[in-house]
């Protein structure tokens, strides 16, 4: 990577300590298709799961609150903010640290590069949940969502060039102009480009939906086994790109592999099933079932991960029917030692 100008903060990998995950109360009834109280109720699933493990901060326009309240019940803290929509990954701040200190990473967002325009309240997430914990804002000059990226804690980070290379976003941008952003502001000195991510992605190739690191050194990454399906070709060659990277440290890369359940679609549109959109929270991890028959072979894999967190797997259909998953609900806020 060109340039070694950095603000100072890195970007903790999402398995290290937290101090709480942020949530997004959804608040655009076309986002979900007819669905939008269903969703609610799996984001209540959600936030009580991590509840068990970590404080939940849920934030909700200020119209919504009584509702918001009196589903979620006592264990989660609730704070006014307008939203437009409410994926809280993509309109949260990043967080990002240094010794003894936290700082939030607040990335433009145009509504995933014009998929919607009822996105201004959001655009203004990140800023106001900065200003409410008085940490500093990195205002980033480039188009980007939190789902459009995976990090290890140690340099490196996941992409795909569907996303961040699309014109929507960052037009004229070559990857070494993005690559010398997410050096400045999250201190990575490794990218790791994949291609395409999943196949009927409404946000146009976010990673979080096909692979993420799961430990230093470690790639998950959601291959099918079926050669009709557009995302064979994809996620093979995904596949071949992550077995020839290094990661920041110069290794090569272990690449754990995880069924993606059968196709699915909903008023003509394809549903991204995907096991990697995940959580992980102190000690716990939350992760999708699909009613799929690979539910139990993934719930196999994520254990034999992770024997030392306690997993926890909830019906994510009525998350799906938005275009995203449990990692797109929430956002990590790293601890500080």
């Amino acid at each position: 990577m060109s340039g070694n100008v950095q603000s100072g903060y890195s970007f903790p990998a999402e398995w290290a300590p937290h101090a709480r995950t942020w949530m997004a109360w959804p608040a655009r009834p076309a986002t979900w298709h007819g669905g939008i109280e269903a969703a609610r109720a799996v984001h209540v699933e959600v936030a009580k799961a991590i509840a068990g493990f970590e404080p939940v901060t849920m934030v909700c326009s200020p119209g919504e609150m009584a509702e918001a309240s009196l589903m979620c019940g006592p264990g989660i803290d609730l704070v006014p903010i307008p939203l437009s929509d409410g994926w809280m990954r993509d309109i949260g701040p990043t967080f990002v640290t240094r010794p003894g200190g936290m700082a939030g990473v607040d990335w433009i967002f145009n509504g995933w590069g014009g998929l919607h325009s009822e996105f201004a309240a959001d655009a203004e997430v990140a800023a106001e949940v900065l200003k409410l914990k008085s940490y500093p804002r990195l205002a980033a000059r480039m188009v980007l969502e939190g789902g459009a990226f995976s990090g290890d804690g140690q340099g490196t980070l996941l992409v795909t060039e569907e996303c961040l290379l699309d014109p929507r976003r960052n037009p004229g941008k070559s990857k070494a102009d993005l690559e010398e952003v997410l050096a400045y502001y999250l201190g990575v000195k490794s990218v790791i480009w994949l291609g395409h991510g999943y196949d009927g992605d409404e946000t146009g190739g976010h990673v979080d939906e096909i692979a993420c690191f799961v430990k230093p050194g470690t790639v998950m990454l959601q291959v099918t086994s079926d050669p009709e399906d557009p995302n064979y070709l994809t996620q093979h060659d995904n596949l071949a790109r992550l077995r020839s990277a290094r990661d920041a440290n110069g290794q090569q890369l272990e690449v754990v592999e995880i069924p993606q359940p059968a196709r699915r679609e909903k008023d003509g549109r394809r549903l991204t099933l995907s096991y990697i959109n995940f959580v992980f929270a102190n000690g716990g991890l939350i992760m999708p079932s699909f009613g799929d028959t690979c539910d139990d072979t993934a719930f196999r894999i994520f254990s034999n991960l992770f024997p030392e967190r306690k997993i926890i797997q909830l019906l994510a259909d009525d998350l799906v029917i938005g275009g995203g998953g449990m990692h797109c609900i929430t956002q990590q806020e790293p601890a500080v030692s």
